[in-house]
């Protein structure tokens, strides 16, 4: 962003700088004033050229910043999408351990009950 306004103030500051010095030039031009005119019409068709070429080197750097944000939005969604299944792949992992453990812990308290109801009856 303070590339594009730094490259609008450049721009402003170069058409300005033109008129100012196309008029410095008329008032103290040592020509005529048909030799001034013409000299003048060269310099206004010079500086139009210009700032047709400064408005379409800004577009393609516009572009091309454009496409660079594009790249960087995608690279990040890639890496977030990694990032989230390494994280769902984790969690798939702990629950699967929390069953098991679960499961063991169950089968031992069952093994307990079982021990201790066998010690009653008997």
């Amino acid at each position: 962003m303070a590339d594009e306004s730094r490259g609008w103030e450049f721009f402003t500051g170069f058409l300005i700088g033109g008129v100012v010095g196309a008029a410095v030039a008329l008032l103290l031009a040592p020509q005529s004033g048909e030799e001034t005119r013409s000299l003048i019409r060269e310099r206004g068709l010079e500086l139009r050229t210009r700032g047709i070429e400064l408005s379409e080197e800004a577009r393609i750097r516009a572009e091309q910043l454009a496409s660079d944000a594009r790249q960087r939005a995608e690279e990040l969604e890639k890496r977030g999408r990694m990032a989230l299944d390494e994280q769902r792949t984790r969690l798939q992992d702990a629950i699967e351990e929390g069953k098991e453990a679960a499961s063991r812990k169950r089968d031992e308290l069952m093994s307990r009950l079982e021990s201790e109801k066998a010690k009653r009856t008997s």
